[in-house]
């Protein structure tokens, strides 16, 4: 298979600190879906990622994350933000209460 994979073209997108802080909140509700998901698949906290026993060391809170983690949980979220700027989207955010 010759796969070429095709993105949007998102590098003349730059995003305010507001959209950035946007990105941790997305990504911080992305492991918590994830982990919600692997919770009710009956999967636990466990040492290393293991299929069999359904365990994996990144069943804790966002905060508690290895930055690696939280980096590639982050990158997403704002390849995403990016993304929509690029398409020709706006986001804005409307109220305080979130």
């Amino acid at each position: 298979m010759d796969f070429k994979p095709a993105a949007v073209d998102t590098s003349g997108v730059d995003l305010s600190e507001d959209l950035l802080e946007l990105a941790e909140l997305l990504a911080k509700n992305s492991h918590g879906h994830w982990s919600k998901r692997r919770l009710s698949e009956g999967w636990r906290f466990g040492p290393a990622p293991d299929y069999a026993k359904k365990e994996h060391p990144d069943l804790v809170p966002y905060e508690d994350l290895a930055n690696s983690e939280k980096t590639y949980d982050r990158s997403a979220a704002i390849e995403t933000l990016r993304a929509i700027i690029a398409l020709g989207y706006r986001i804005e955010k409307i109220g305080t209460d979130c």
